[in-house]
C-alpha cells in the first residue's frame, strides 16, 4: 500500500501539496470527497491523487 495511502489528515496533505487547507476544501468538495471526516481514508486519498497527482511522488 505505502505511505502515501496511509489515512491522513487535510493538514497534512496540505502541507505535502503546498496549498492552503481551503484550497484542498475545494478540491475535495469538487471531487465529491466527504471532507468532515478528520482523516481521509485510502478511497478519497486515490480520489485526490487522480484529479491532482500524488504529492509523494513528485521530485523536489
Amino acid at each position: 500500500m505505502g505511505y502515501a495511502y496511509l489515512p491522513k489528515t487535510r493538514k497534512e496533505l496540505a502541507e505535502a501539496y503546498g496549498i492552503s487547507r481551503k484550497t484542498l476544501l475545494r478540491w475535495l468538495r469538487a471531487l465529491g470527497v466527504p471532507a468532515d471526516r478528520k482523516l481521509l481514508t485510502e478511497s478519497c486519498l486515490r480520489k485526490l491523487y487522480a484529479a491532482h497527482g500524488n504529492p509523494y511522488e513528485r521530485q523536489p
